[in-house]
């Protein structure tokens, strides 16, 4: 099945938006130092301009999740193929998200983290999908809301582990019978 790509947020307006986040960011910790979580593959490089746009002292670190169940559909049982090592109680904790749709993903992550008692848990997402949850997670600083998108590519995020590094947001679109 072949497919094209429609640019949905192009390249200044997401380095604009990113700069803001950081600022809004840094506003909302004030002097407080914060530990940015990002969450691999896909937030690799909104986690880089978001670490150098934040206004703050951060300390940063990676997880990155499996999932696994049955057939091809992404199941909602995760783990960690890499967790945190950077020690985070008493300490703010942002998780940098690429994309929060169904919440499966960062509610395993605040789950787990709220065991670790840090002094605060929020969420940063490049784009945030609120009608596709399946769980009640919210997040607290958002890129962009992309209401009625289809499947995104770009700026870390993948289709079968291409198009991560293209400088825009885009909605892939199938196309049947070709």
């Amino acid at each position: 099945m072949s497919h094209t790509l429609s640019v949905l947020v192009d390249a200044d307006t997401i380095h604009q938006r990113v700069r803001e986040l950081g600022r809004e960011m840094g506003e909302a910790y004030g002097n407080e130092p914060v530990v940015l979580v990002c969450v691999l593959k896909g937030a690799f490089l909104f986690f880089a301009d978001l670490a150098r746009a934040m206004t703050i002292e951060c300390e940063h670190d990676f997880v990155r999740l499996a999932s696994y169940g049955s057939g091809t559909s992404r199941g909602k049982e995760m783990r960690f193929s890499k967790d945190l090592e950077v020690p985070i109680e008493g300490k703010h904790v942002v998780i940098v998200e690429d994309i929060v749709d169904t919440g499966n993903s960062v509610e395993f992550l605040k789950h787990v983290f709220a065991k670790r008692r840090p002094q605060s848990l929020k969420v940063c997402a490049l784009v945030d999908k609120r009608e596709r949850r399946e769980l009640d997670i919210n997040v607290d600083f958002a890129g962009f809301n992309l209401t009625g998108a289809g499947f995104l590519v770009g700026y870390g995020m993948d289709y079968a582990e291409r198009y991560r590094e293209l400088d825009a947001i885009y909605e892939l679109v199938r196309h049947q019978g070709d």
